[in-house]
């Protein structure tokens, strides 16, 4: 039995890693669905302490101090990480909202529109060409919200402000230069004191629910856990496999967010929300396709000589 080349292996340990990322935050409801009677902005506070803390563990154990040393040591710079900081604060409080007041829906929406999103705000604050393809994607991603305001009579705001709040971190993360990882450290460890003036001014008037119970107290600490095993493994996946299979892939998230929403939550689905998500999902497959065909081809080196077949 031979083995398989190393190139074959780390892409099937990536797609796993991918696959193990993805599903873990699509099943993220069922986890903070948990939090029965706890606030939203509670767990949140919770959620940036403990992570901060393991994170401090992991990246002591992973030796990855020297980049966020070098960040923490550039205060200019961190206006950026800041930012990116209380948005995703934001992002992940109103996610934690969603899910308490029952519109897991709404949040796989949001999920479903931040690719396009991206998109859109590539054209419009940094410039970048978009395809026609592309273009009709966001269109259709317009009209499905214009759409289910006209049906409906309500605009879906957790759905918009989770997808823009979570594009504008990824836009202002490219200005960032550290990873995943140390990036995600970093901005925790700025809202950290805020975290823990919070939580101890809830402490002081008697309304933490911390030590209420040891469950709920396990499930506030497991948050932060929650929070970096699925970047690990993204991180995991990012290194071997191309960009364009990690997009695939991250539709996984709000997919199974959409399943859970409907059967576990059992959150009704009138025909305006179903056709809004059509319409989202048609422009996510549009702009799949522009994105897939438009990927860099691999260039051969003829044979016969003597250079190896390799890729650009």
């Amino acid at each position: 039995m031979t083995a398989r080349p190393a190139s074959e292996q780390d892409a099937t340990r990536g797609v796993a890693y991918g696959l193990g990322a993805y599903v873990m935050w699509g099943c993220f409801p069922l986890f903070f669905a948990l939090f029965d009677g706890v606030p939203a902005f509670e767990v949140l506070i919770h959620r940036i302490i403990w992570s901060c803390l393991f994170l401090a563990g992991l990246v002591t154990l992973l030796k990855r101090w020297a980049p966020i040393r070098q960040a923490l040591g550039e205060p200019s710079r961190l206006g950026a990480v800041l930012a990116c900081a209380l948005l995703i604060a934001f992002n992940w409080g109103l996610y934690i909202y969603s899910v308490e007041t029952r519109q897991v829906l709404q949040a796989s929406l949001g999920y479903f529109l931040t690719p396009l999103v991206n998109v859109a705000l590539g054209m419009l604050v940094l410039r970048e060409r978009i395809s026609g393809l592309q273009v009709l994607a966001i269109g259709l991603a317009g009209l499905a919200i214009i759409i289910q305001l006209s049906l409906l009579g309500v605009l879906p705001w957790i759905s918009l402000a989770l997808a823009l709040s979570f594009g504008t971190y990824g836009l202002l993360r490219k200005r960032v230069p550290l990873d995943g990882l140390s990036g995600l450290f970093v901005e925790t460890l700025l809202l950290l004191p805020l975290g823990l003036l919070t939580l101890a001014w809830l402490s002081l008037v008697g309304q933490s629910h911390f030590l209420e119970a040891p469950r709920t107290l396990i499930l506030l600490v497991a948050s932060g856990v929650i929070t970096a095993l699925p970047l690990l493994a993204f991180a995991g996946a990012a290194r071997r496999l191309r960009l364009a299979t990690l997009g695939f892939l991250m539709y996984l998230n709000p997919s199974i967010q959409f399943f859970i929403a409907l059967w576990v939550f059992h959150e009704p689905l009138t025909t305006a929300q179903l056709l809004t998500f059509l319409l989202i999902w048609l422009g996510l497959a549009l702009y799949s396709w522009s994105a897939w065909s438009t990927r860099p081809r691999p260039v051969l080196v003829p044979t016969g000589t003597d250079e190896p077949h390799k890729s650009q």
